[in-house]
């Protein structure tokens, strides 16, 4: 057998050829002007597209078949996308608006867990000018159920149907436009464990139909616009149209972020707000607030929007996992070096990137006050504040190897 004996071989080599070209133009974007030019930014681009293209036909193919859906891990240890937190896990699922679902499984321990019908992605995002993130980002939530709100059995079991008629109990409803399940689960102390989780259509009695020519080519053109898209919207995207934020303020938060929500994201009730930072070998940044009586997190990033190494580095924070200075506030460094401090944030070597502060289920803010100073001069600018000794870094670094395999299984 050689090619041309099928009469699909062209359809499936120019669909294939096609794809390697844009994975080819996506490297390409390694070298964009917001990208430094050192080896460990160059080669965490690269890491961050192959991490993406590792996904790549898992979204576009395996999981794409709404009637026969599948919940796929969109983030974890190894790969990053989209301004993901280091204390959240990401899951979605193609469905559709004529199916009806079931969402069973074990609650969990997180303090956070929702569960969004998300609807159409139009070009542009609803009463402006601004492009749409590339898919699978950009489509409008039309429905969301959290955790407070499930109906849970004593054993922490839960069933939860999408789509059909009405029901009593956990359900949430479709349209005609629905596309996706997504579901975020927020952890605040190490202890927590992840829901377990598992999708079906309840009507699907055949076999998955065998994949064909068709759906392949469809699968590698889906394939290869995600894959240069990811390459071209990171961090391009957020810097030009978000408000959240400033690429041009560095190291510094937007005066209010609650302000530059807007009301679509109040109403979600969230506040969120991005720092980008920028600092050489020996220099820190301190982020001082006085925290909100809520659930907050606050995560790094590289330049990519993609989370740091949250596995084996201190790079993300919480209310049960950070020490308030005597004066009830945060006060949290940012530097390459271990500096002794509690609330150490790790930028592993890199010279810029984001810090993301996330405020859950609720639209209370924060006022950050933030200063750039040498290393050296960190213990005279913080004399009270909280310190570890090497020990006691092992210990939290301990901790929050084994809390991110649990949340992982991994």
């Amino acid at each position: 057998m050689a090619f041309g004996e099928s009469e699909v071989d062209a359809q499936l080599q120019s669909a294939w050829q096609q794809f390697c070209r844009q994975l080819e133009a996506a490297g390409e974007r390694v070298f964009k002007d917001n990208n430094p030019a050192t080896e460990i930014h160059r080669a965490d681009a690269f890491r961050f597209l192959t991490q993406n293209l590792g996904q790549a036909f898992d979204l576009a193919l395996e999981t794409r078949d709404s009637r026969y859906p599948m919940i796929h891990p969109f983030c974890t240890p190894t790969r990053k996308l989209g301004g993901d937190a280091a204390d959240f896990t990401y899951h979605q699922a193609w469905i559709d608006g004529q199916s009806c679902y079931r969402v069973s499984g074990e609650r969990g321990s997180a303090r956070f867990i929702n569960f969004t019908v998300q609807g159409e992605r139009p070009d542009k995002q609803p009463g402006t000018d601004i492009p749409s993130l590339h898919d699978p980002f950009g489509d409008i939530p039309e429905a969301n159920l959290f955790g407070h709100q499930m109906q849970i059995d004593d054993d922490g079991r839960f069933e939860l149907y999408i789509g059909g008629p009405e029901r009593d109990g956990n359900w949430l409803p479709t349209t005609a436009k629905t596309r996706k399940l997504f579901i975020r689960q927020g952890f605040d102390d190490w202890s927590e464990s992840p829901a377990l989780l598992t999708i079906e259509r309840l009507d699907m009695t055949e076999p998955r139909p065998v994949m064909t020519a068709d759906s392949l080519t469809d699968a590698m053109a889906w394939a290869g616009i995600f894959v240069e898209a990811v390459m071209t919207d990171w961090p391009d995207h957020p810097y030009q149209y978000s408000p959240f934020v400033d690429p041009v303020g560095v190291n510094r938060f937007p005066p209010d972020p609650a302000a530059a929500a807007g009301q679509d994201d109040q109403k979600r009730g969230r506040a969120v707000a991005n720092l980008c930072w920028q600092l050489a070998e020996d220099e820190a940044l301190i982020i001082e607030f006085a925290p909100p009586d809520s659930f907050w997190m606050v995560s790094a990033m590289g330049v990519f929007f993609n989370s740091l190494d949250y596995l084996y580095r201190p790079v993300s924070y919480t209310p049960a996992r950070t020490a308030l200075d005597d004066d009830g506030k945060v006060r949290i460094v940012v530097c390459q070096h271990d500096p002794g401090f509690h609330n150490w944030l790790d930028t592993q070597g890199f010279e810029r990137g984001n810090i993301c502060y996330r405020n859950l289920l609720s639209t209370a803010t924060a006022e950050f006050a933030t200063q750039v100073v040498s290393l050296a001069d960190l213990s005279e600018v913080l004399p009270l504040s909280q310190r570890v000794s090497a020990e006691e870094r092992q210990q939290q670094m301990q901790q929050r190897f084994d809390s991110i395999r649990r949340r992982y299984r991994i």
